[in-house]
């Protein structure tokens, strides 16, 4: 163990490499920075964001030959290594969690299960030893704006046993998990990115719904625990963050549920955790005293540092609290290491990412979850039928068309599709251009994206909803097709078919268009 305060405190700091928000930079661009940090900062580890194959394997590799104690490297991927890592030599991207949830219950838990241990092994092979998943909310507010269909559903149990049965098969595949967003996010109506959530729920309902998952896996053998950003009036009377409240990371997920793992704050970078002008470091010394030992994603690590011990030399914050959480710290190392039966941090990176096997899955999950209600249309070649995929502002790395417009194209020759996303008011309408082909066509199929997205509303804008009603009310027949969950549906009226995928990845924008050209079947 290190023996300055400084060099301790650093070890708990999880730093950003990449960025896939404007200005966007690739995880191995940013290696440069990080590796100057860490010759001023033994740091913890790295998040990693917007990686590309082989560049950012041999990033990390060379920012773990600067690291005495290695580097734990993490990433958000819920829904698996190519979620981060994009790109047709990219890793896997697998439907959301919703679809696994919306998938037969016989079938649902060994798919998450195999997806689980697929994704690790795809992540171990480039180096990256930590999922920040799975999500264990509960997605139970329909205008929740940021968990719906990362969530496994809204039923409490079969979202623990999934949950349970992610962390089991990414153990098998060699990688650390963590269940978030403790004790429960799904229950807000806003996004912790932006401002501090509050659930108002008494904690009897706390306890039946939103922890339910939580206890599950923590008995699974989650690794880490991340907090919520939100505030839990009913747990902590303070109204302090779950992030910072004792009585919630202390009294409730350590001496009440028995958690031994280390606990990792969300991003120090939302809002949720950021009120008011306190300095970060001062925030962070006051995370550690509540109860974090990871802090991921801080805007200043330095900042942190030095906040962690100024704190500690003025007596605010006790010592012990920074060695029990280093240890803590340690023990996750000496973890990866025993899962992978090797000292995967000083291991050239092998990248195996996409395996066929692989994709399969990911295919058969978006194939099997889609869900439908009343009859499919029958639309031949296209021929008089008017497909329009409506869908929010495009992201960096996206096409100018969607896999579901090529496959409709190659299916349906004769079909007029369009993608429609929101205009600014200076450019020339493409709405009222579809409007008008919409009075003539024979049948309209309209398919939404409805995603969850930081710093974003749920579902689609005003404008962008009154325009999907205006289709369906034509009195001619009419698909709704949601790209993501159930109450994608809701508010709409005048369709004779609906048509659910659970997520909008690629392989489940695919099966759908399959669904409409006749070719799979529809549950």
């Amino acid at each position: 163990m290190p023996s300055s305060l400084r060099d301790r405190a650093a070890g708990l700091l999880i730093a950003r490499l990449g960025n896939n928000l404007p200005p966007e930079i690739t995880a191995d661009e940013a290696a440069d920075d990080v590796a100057a940090l860490l010759d001023d900062l033994p740091l913890g580890g790295v998040i990693a964001f917007n990686g590309r194959l082989p560049e950012t394997a041999e990033a990390l590799h060379r920012l773990q030959q600067k690291s005495d104690r290695g580097l734990l490297v993490t990433t958000d991927m819920e829904r698996g290594l190519g979620q981060q890592v994009r790109g047709q030599n990219g890793g896997t991207l697998y439907p959301h969690a919703a679809a696994f949830a919306m998938l037969p219950e016989d079938e649902a838990e060994d798919a998450v299960r195999t997806f689980a241990e697929q994704a690790a092994m795809e992540a171990i092979s480039m180096g990256i030893h930590v999922t920040w998943g799975p999500v264990s909310d509960v997605d139970r507010e329909p205008k929740n704006p940021i968990i719906g269909t990362r969530a496994f559903g809204r039923d409490p149990i079969r979202a623990g046993k999934l949950a349970a049965a992610f962390i089991e098969g990414a153990h098998a595949g060699g990688q650390l998990t963590c269940a978030k967003h403790f004790p429960g996010h799904g229950g807000t109506t806003d996004d912790s990115h932006a401002t501090l959530p509050r659930v108002t729920d008494d904690r009897a309902s706390l306890e039946a719904v939103d922890l339910a998952p939580f206890r599950a896996a923590i008995a699974a053998g989650a690794d880490t625990v991340m907090t919520a950003h939100v505030a839990y009036p009913a747990l902590d009377p303070t109204g302090a963050p779950a992030t910072g409240s004792a009585p919630i990371l202390r009294g409730l997920l350590r001496d009440q549920m028995g958690f031994r793992g280390a606990v990792v704050s969300d991003s120090l970078q939302m809002a949720g955790i950021r009120q008011g002008d306190e300095p970060e470091g001062a925030v962070a010394a006051r995370l550690l005293r509540a109860g974090v030992d990871l802090f991921v994603d801080p805007v200043d690590p330095r900042a942190v540092v030095d906040g962690i011990v100024a704190s500690i030399e003025r007596g605010e914050t006790d010592e012990r609290l920074l060695d029990e959480a280093l240890a803590r710290v340690e023990a996750l190392r000496q973890r990866v290491i025993a899962l992978n039966h090797a000292d995967v941090f000083r291991s050239a990176p092998n990248p195996r990412v996409r395996l066929p096997e692989h994709v399969a899955l990911a295919e058969r999950v978006a194939s099997r979850a889609l869900r439908g209600d009343g009859p499919l249309p029958e639309l031949g070649d296209g021929s008089g039928a008017l497909v329009v995929l409506v869908k929010p502002a495009p992201r960096p790395y996206e096409p100018e068309t969607l896999p579901f417009g090529q496959t409709i194209r190659q299916r349906l020759p004769n079909v007029q599709y369009f993608e429609l996303e929101p205009t600014h008011e200076d450019e020339d309408d493409p709405f009222d251009q579809v409007r008008a082909l919409a009075k003539e066509a024979e049948q309209i199929v309209v398919a939404t994206v409805i995603r969850p997205a930081a710093w974003h509303a749920f579902g689609l804008a005003a404008r962008e909803r009154r325009f999907v009603q205006t289709l369906l009310a034509m009195d001619k027949p009419a698909t709704l097709a949601v790209l993501g969950g159930p109450r994608g549906l809701a508010g709409y009226e005048g369709y004779n078919c609906a048509i659910v995928t659970g997520s909008d990845v690629p392989a489940s924008q695919v099966a759908l268009a399959n669904v409409l050209a006749g070719d799979e079947p529809l549950a």
